[in-house]
């Protein structure tokens, strides 16, 4: 595919992507019958506010995709990120959807769009940072923290550990994982502060449950977290 349509395709898909909520207006997370082990106020989920962040990263997405058509439509050093980013972003376009029927189906596509965005993050170019790396860190980082939390959800929602167990676990695993990206790529500090704002989220909401485990978990998580995100934001200055 040529990389002026590739620059066309993935933009669309951008756009697709941030109005797929149009098309399923009422979901507001898992239904908690959807499990077998109903999932009440699962500790493991971030509180409600925290969601928002998804109008940020559709606004983002879109204008730097947007200013890449526009400015960017041949350039080689855009093209490799943008061939990774289109799996990521076409497959969120249906995911909500998804969702509504199979939590399942749901964890299955979240991690195939975390490890497509994950791949365009670290094959962002190193110049228009503000269009490029910058946004797509922030998507990749709220992606890496959801797909734990999905983990976390069938772990505790098919009954194979506990709510605060399954909590414990997912974020766990967010942080090896968001800590090894973040260290290894210094010009997405943004990737750190979407992975920030989950976890406080998580902290906020387990003050509310209360479960006062995997809130302290989250926000000693939260504060280890921002040693490599100040590091990549010096870096990146």
């Amino acid at each position: 595919m040529s990389r002026p349509l590739t620059a066309i395709l993935v933009f669309l898909f951008a756009v697709l992507f941030a109005v797929s909520p149009v098309f399923v207006p009422n979901f507001g997370g898992f239904d908690p019958d959807q499990f077998p082990v109903p999932q009440i106020d699962p500790p493991v989920q971030p509180e409600g506010y925290a969601f928002a962040i998804w109008g940020m990263i559709y606004l983002w997405l879109i204008a730097g995709l947007g200013f890449g058509v526009w400015k960017r439509r041949d350039n080689a050093a855009w093209h490799p990120m943008r061939v990774a980013l289109i799996p990521s972003l076409a497959v969120g376009s249906i995911w909500l959807a998804v969702a509504v029927a199979s939590p399942v189906w749901a964890a299955v596509l979240i991690w195939i769009m975390l490890v497509s965005s994950l791949v365009a993050l670290f094959r962002t170019p190193v110049q228009d940072k503000w269009f490029a790396a910058l946004p797509l860190g922030l998507y990749a980082g709220w992606l890496s923290a959801a797909s734990c939390v999905s983990l976390g959800l069938l772990a505790a929602g098919y009954g194979f550990v506990d709510s605060t167990t399954a909590a414990v676990g997912a974020i766990i695993v967010a942080l090896v994982l968001a800590s090894a990206v973040q260290n290894k790529l210094a010009r997405a500090p943004t990737y750190g502060v979407a992975v920030i704002w989950a976890l406080v989220g998580v902290v906020v909401h387990n003050f509310v449950v209360p479960n006062v485990t995997v809130a302290a978990l989250a926000a000693g998580g939260a504060i280890a977290m921002i040693v490599p995100t100040f590091k990549a934001w010096r870096a990146d200055r």
